[in-house]
């Protein structure tokens, strides 16, 4: 049931162990067919190269679309070698890869000829020529021989090997060490056990790189060790070559050289310009002494200017380029194309960091597009969130049902159907097609009411293990972007099949409780394999109008148009009744939700619209209807009880989702700013963390209860996948839900782990037999990697998100002159105060920023008699909840928490990294509108102009190019069903955090 080699080859290939390590990127190229991955060249990989390597090297071999396979040949009788007395690991992996590769060309009965690839000159001498139809050459020979047209890999392969030699030369050359060694693997791991070292994920600051990180801790092996806070890592020796995302082992400082977190805004210093008098409070402090895992990956990064290259003197072809992260340090690379790739973003992959070096090493992999251009910038953010996205692939559009589809009769014997007995219909955002979810209420005979959720049934389409599912699993959600999408299944499913579109048959998978006429008590629930037809597609707004009595919102709903006026009333009647009772429901079970401490907290949630055209028309504040409380509470009841049944059917393989308490520091600033509004926020419990937040309402200005809001989030764990086999059953708790069990079951169409919790849901109600259940559960170890894989994926996806929002943000203010555009200036709200400056939140645009009180050239913010600012001479003191500015005139200003100032809005721009949005005081106090309601009319109007104008001037710059691959693309999308191109997102329904990056926050 797994991949096999193609026979339409004239060859199979056997790399050896430092091939593999070394040209794993060559090794990709689809042209190459017949490669056979050694279970010994494997596990090279894995303890040579680290991780996400090795897992690269996983997911090639899984790739239905590379004809590639491993074999296990350690753990075969005839190809298994013993290592002999005194013999190297290097030379026992070559000799045991090369009589793995014999018995394959034995096993094959001398049919296909075996080429075994390395760079060990001694093994070609050796085998060169001791096995007919085994044929040992250089990697070089073998692309000069088999593959001299294929360009690309044989300019990769010099690239690679050139910044090999070069690194070796270098070391040769430089005696002296930059950095101290790494401990040995065992030692590491001894001292870990012992308490000396501690285990950690090393964490670099993107505001201070340069000079903090922290290593947030993973645990340890002594009791002793009573570490509350995560552990500082100053400066970059103390790092010792870990890169941000390695897994490292570390040593305590003495407790004098202690140092504490850096309090002022600050943009990217060194340590000799660090400001002494800017640190908090000492923290646990520590240096690098090994590391465990290295989490290296491709980066993307920005050549050196003309006048940047000549300043870098000796070698011309040794090139320092910068990272596009400002967490990741500069690498060298060689290459003859620098001074043509000056205007582009390229992809490079690190090799090595030796002692002996101050930079890591590595080598060119590809260009992304030119710095500046719109696919180019989309182009870099997927590369940094490690997504990858190519179109599906003709084997598995083969997989699809044909159109038009139709129930299958025997199908239709088999499950519940809903058709004729219920009133279902779905509530969307507008324009939303991929619809998950279903709702439905009903009385019964006897009295009571059922409640229905009704889930689209994707697993009957996705079969386990069937090539849509491997590629839907290594995607394992849809991305979405400010102005496109990255599907996690062909749309033919995803907007077509499984959408619960209304007057439609469609295959669900139900939840049904039976609840208590009066008081709603849940009697008793079954799952349903169901056949449902939705009666009514309905947007959120018109759902809330008929809610609240407002029947001129029909004409919007098109079920209700073509029929008489008696019939009309008479459905209209039907589903004003069912949403009424779905929401009286929803109150019901959220005030017992409420009761056990579950949190409300804050989110800047945008909506977007798009106009007949498809092009995105407006950006819009989600407004808080009752209507979204209602979908959301039945969708958390079924993830709940669906929870249940998992956990209590596989106790030890179910797929559940945690949320952990946070740790009690990081509510210290909330704690601090509520103070400074007379207010208490007991954080002891969810509950009680709650009811405080509850009350902690300023009457004249609703914006602090936003803000205190947005704090307790930033404040909050991450919310996690998990098995229930790896973990005891008191950590299930979902604390922001006040839930002892939840999973995701209701979104199967753009989340991997509903589909995951489909499967079990169905092996535990439908009495499957054992030899059966293992198609539909994992195993502990394999869930809990497959959790590990969806949750690192799902931060990949927000943070993609996020940074496309703040470059259309970026895009859109880039092109105004602050100076005359009153669309760059807005009112601001400080609610965090550092040394030498304020964080504001600009509620017009959803930004959060710093604006500085003193600047580089030392001069503070002074105001005038109209309160308008100016730079001058002076002094800044910061205190708990307040700022003052004092000039040498003896004038001062003083900034506190929750003031509303006007500020300036700016891009700071910069060639090596993605620009960023500034905020400059201009005024000591409120933007000035005319009135209320003319702030929230331009609020909207600034939102429609700011991605339109991004979207069409992106449009216009590439409209040549685009003229002329219309047809490509258009063929594209009719044979993968894949978002593609710049077409804009048709079908986005919301973007969560808006808000740039708060730097409090790292």
């Amino acid at each position: 049931d797994g991949k096999l080699l193609s026979d339409d080859v004239t060859h199979y290939v056997v790399p050896d162990c430092k091939i593999v390590q070394d040209y794993l990127e060559i090794l990709e190229f689809p042209e190459l067919k017949g490669i056979i991955f050694m279970q010994t060249a494997c596990q090279a990989v894995q303890h040579q190269k680290g991780r996400r390597q090795y897992n690269k090297l996983r997911n090639l071999v899984k790739d239905a679309r590379h004809d590639c396979i491993v074999f296990a040949n350690e753990f075969h009788q005839h190809s298994y070698l013993p290592r002999e007395k005194g013999e190297s690991m290097e030379k026992w992996q070559t000799r045991s890869i090369y009589n793995a590769a014999v018995w394959y060309y034995n096993h094959c009965l001398g049919q296909m000829p075996v080429v075994m690839v390395t760079e060990d000159e001694d093994a070609i001498r050796q085998y060169g020529s001791e096995t007919e139809g085994v044929f040992v050459i250089s990697f070089k020979n073998y692309l000069d021989n088999f593959w001299p047209d294929l360009k690309a890999a044989h300019e990769l392969f010099d690239s690679i090997l050139q910044a090999r030699r070069e690194r070796e030369s270098e070391s040769q050359e430089n005696n002296g060490k930059e950095y101290p060694e790494h401990l040995p693997l065992e030692i590491l791991e001894a001292g870990i056990k012992s308490g000396r070292y501690i285990q950690g994920t090393l964490n670099v600051n993107k505001h201070r790189a340069q000079l903090e990180a922290f290593v947030r801790l993973q645990g340890f092996g002594s009791k002793e060790t009573e570490l509350q806070s995560d552990i500082l890592i100053y400066g970059a020796r103390a790092r010792n070559r870990a890169i941000h995302g390695d897994v490292v082992a570390v040593e305590l400082l003495p407790l004098p050289e202690w140092k504490g977190r850096t309090v002022a805004l600050c943009e990217n210093e060194t340590e000799d310009k660090a400001p002494a008098d800017t640190t908090g409070d000492p923290m646990p402090t520590g240096k690098v002494v090994g590391i465990i895992q290295k989490n290296w990956r491709d980066y993307v990064v920005t050549f050196p200017s003309k006048e940047e290259s000549q300043s870098q003197g000796r070698n011309a072809q040794k090139i320092l380029v910068t990272p596009w992260d400002y967490r990741i340090p500069k690498i060298r690379i060689s290459t003859q194309q620098a001074e043509a790739l000056q205007e582009y973003r390229v992809v490079v992959r690190i090799d090595s960091w030796e002692s002996t070096s101050v930079y890591p090493n590595g080598h060119f992999v590809r260009v992304l597009g030119r710095i500046g251009d719109l696919e180019g910038e989309i182009a870099a953010i997927l590369v940094e969130n490690s997504i990858c996205v190519a179109p599906f692939s003709e084997i598995q559009m083969s997989e699809m049902p044909k159109n038009p589809w139709k129930v299958n009769p025997e199908e239709e014997k088999k499950r519940l159907d809903l058709r004729d007995t219920h009133l279902i219909f779905s509530i969307d955002p507008k324009g939303c097609e991929d619809v998950d979810d279903a709702l439905s209420v009903r009385t019964l005979p006897n009295g009571n009411l059922e409640l229905g959720v009704h889930i689209a049934d994707v697993t009957h389409f996705v079969a386990a293990n069937s090539y849509t599912d491997v590629e839907a699993r290594a995607r394992a959600t849809t991305y979405y972007l400010a102005d496109r999408r990255y599907d996690m299944l062909p749309s033919v499913l995803s907007a077509d099949i499984c959408s619960l579109l209304s007057g439609v048959d469609r295959y669900a998978v139900s939840v049904l409780w039976e609840l208590e006429k009066e008081s709603y008590e849940m009697l008793r629930v079954c799952y349903n394999k169901t056949i449902i037809r939705s009666a009514y597609k309905l947007v959120y707004e018109a759902a809330q109008a008929l809610l609240d009595g407002d029947t001129s919102v029909v004409g919007d709903i098109p079920e209700l148009e073509n029929l008489d006026e008696r019939t009309r009333q008479k459905q209209l009647d039907e589903l004003v009744w069912a949403i009424s009772k779905l929401t009286d429901i929803a109150r019901h079970v959220r005030a017992k939700r409420d009761s056990c401490g579950a949190l409300e907290l804050e989110g800047v949630e945008i909506r977007v619209q798009l106009d007949d055209k498809n092009n995105i028309h407006d950006l819009i504040p989600k407004q808080p209807l009752e209507v979204h409380e209602t979908v959301a509470e039945c969708m958390i009841l079924a993830n709940h009880w669906v929870a249940k049944k998992i956990s209590e059917s596989f106790p030890h393989q179910a797929l559940l989702r945690q949320h952990p308490p946070p740790r009690q520091e990081f509510f210290t600033e909330l704690r601090e700013c509520a103070s400074a509004k007379g207010f208490s926020i007991d954080t002891r419990s969810n509950k009680a963390l709650a009811e405080s937040l509850d009350k902690a309402n300023d009457p004249v200005d609703p914006i602090v209860n936003t803000l205190l809001r947005s704090m307790a989030t930033h404040a909050m764990s991450n919310a996690l996948y998990f098995s229930t086999g790896s973990c005891p059953e008191e950590e299930f708790h979902h604390y922001g839900l006040a839930l002892d069990k939840y999973t995701h079951f209701t979104s199967p169409i753009r989340r991997y782990a509903d589909i995951v919790v489909h499967r079990l849901l169905m092996a535990a109600t439908l009495k499957k037999t054992k030899g059966d259940v293992k198609d539909y559960a994992f195993s502990n170890k394999d869930l809990e990697e497959l959790c590990r894989h969806i949750n690192n994926r799902n931060r990949a996806a927000q943070r993609a998100q996020k940074q496309s929002t703040e470059l259309f943000q970026c895009m859109y203010f880039k092109d105004k002159t602050p100076e005359t555009d009153e669309r760059c200036i807005a009112d601001g709200v400080i609610y965090s105060i550092r040394t030498n400056g304020v964080l504001v939140f600009v509620p017009r645009y959803g930004i959060k920023g710093a604006a500085y009180m003193k600047n580089k050239e030392g001069l503070v913010i002074s105001c005038q008699g109209d309160r308008s600012c100016e730079w001058k001479p002076g002094s800044l003191h910061r205190f708990q909840n307040k700022i003052t500015s004092t000039t040498t005139t003896g004038e001062s200003v003083t900034l506190s928490l929750f003031d509303h100032i006007t500020v300036k809005i700016l891009v700071q721009t910069s060639r090596c990294h993605a620009d960023t949005i500034k905020l400059e005081i201009i005024r000591n106090a409120p933007y000035q509108t005319s009135a209320t309601e003319a702030s929230h009319k331009n609020f909207h109007v600034v939102k429609s102009d700011l991605v339109k104008e991004v979207s069409q001037s992106a449009e216009a710059a590439q409209h040549a190019q685009e003229k002329a691959r219309v047809e490509v693309i258009d063929e594209d999308y009719q044979e993968y069903c894949q978002s593609k191109g710049a077409s804009l997102y048709q079908l986005l329904e919301e973007i969560r955090d808006l808000a740039l990056l708060d730097v409090s926050a790292d």
